[in-house]
């Protein structure tokens, strides 16, 4: 596939290099699971790549929110993102024309999808999603997948409306928020994401729990996953569909090697370990698109 890839980029390079030279700057969005210098610093091999893969500067921005990555890529003022898949659902809602998908992450089993896990203190006494009735609980934002979309779903079907069941529902504002909330007590569960493999006390492979404990955030040890989604869809990166075909080309090339030429800039922007970033397709998002349509109503 990759092959199929670089043919494709070598051929668009040679017959669109004079529209590349149109293009004075590429900014690149990302999506606020981490606070924005940690974002900032992990994104930082991978800004510098693609600066030196177009010869124009590169700037990374690091909304406070999620909407705030989708508004800029509506906008045009964002050149490409790497989304979950209700927030590219929303951009592709909003706007079918603003944004192309290109590639997914791949687990290290060679799965492309990943869950929304409950969770809370271990010393709380909270062992189930159960448990959790009566209790305050975090979600991430309303605009993420495996924060808000799919688990909110799933847990108003079995348990009927949040607010009634939950003592009080809040919205922490993203996935390290509710990981380090829930850790210091400030909420008594919530939902945040993961690859599922791997083992709990690392933060399985990939995911927020992964970055979290990285980052010497939490100790894994002291949380306890009370809950899991039914497997979600990898977010994907998207580009705008208005830049030149050579400039998407060589974007898509440089991120679909990453593995392969610095697999430690590609573990920062995998958020972990994981096998390859792979091609995907709009068709791969439909159920959560018509999930996201649904909710809307």
């Amino acid at each position: 596939m990759k092959k199929i890839i670089a043919l494709a980029v070598t051929a668009a390079t040679l017959a669109g290099a004079a529209q590349a030279e149109g293009i004075k700057e590429f900014n690149i969005g990302i999506l606020g699971g981490e606070n924005a210098q940690d974002r900032l610093t992990s994104n930082e091999c991978y800004r510098k790549g693609i600066e030196d893969a177009l010869g124009v500067p590169v700037k990374v921005f690091t909304p406070a929110d999620y909407d705030g990555v989708i508004q800029g890529l509506l906008g045009g003022t964002l050149d490409m993102a790497w989304l979950g898949a209700s927030g590219y659902a929303k951009t592709y809602l909003t706007n079918p024309d603003a944004v192309e998908v290109v590639l997914t992450k791949q687990n290290v089993d060679g799965s492309t999808g990943y869950y929304s896990i409950g969770f809370a203190r271990k010393d709380s006494g909270i062992t189930s999603m159960d448990d959790a009735k009566g209790k305050v609980f975090a979600f991430a934002d309303p605009n993420s997948t495996s924060g808000y979309l799919v688990p909110g779903a799933e847990l108003t079907e079995k348990y009927g409306k949040l607010e009634d069941y939950f003592k009080e529902v809040k919205m922490s504002g993203g996935h390290e928020q509710t990981i380090v909330g829930v850790n210091n007590g400030d909420f008594e569960a919530g939902v945040s994401f993961a690859d599922g493999l791997g083992n709990w006390e690392d933060g399985y492979t990939s995911g927020a729990f992964r970055k979290a404990a990285d980052a010497g955030l939490v100790n894994m040890n002291d949380l306890v996953e009370i809950w899991r989604s039914k497997l979600i869809p990898e977010g994907p990166m998207v580009v705008r569909k208005a830049l030149p075909a050579d400039v998407k080309d060589k974007v898509t090339q440089l991120t679909a090697d990453l593995w392969e030429t610095d697999k430690e800039c590609a573990y920062n922007v995998a958020g972990g370990d994981a096998k390859d970033f792979v091609p995907v397709k709009h068709d791969d998002y439909l159920g959560v698109i018509a999930a996201r349509k649904m909710s809307a109503k």
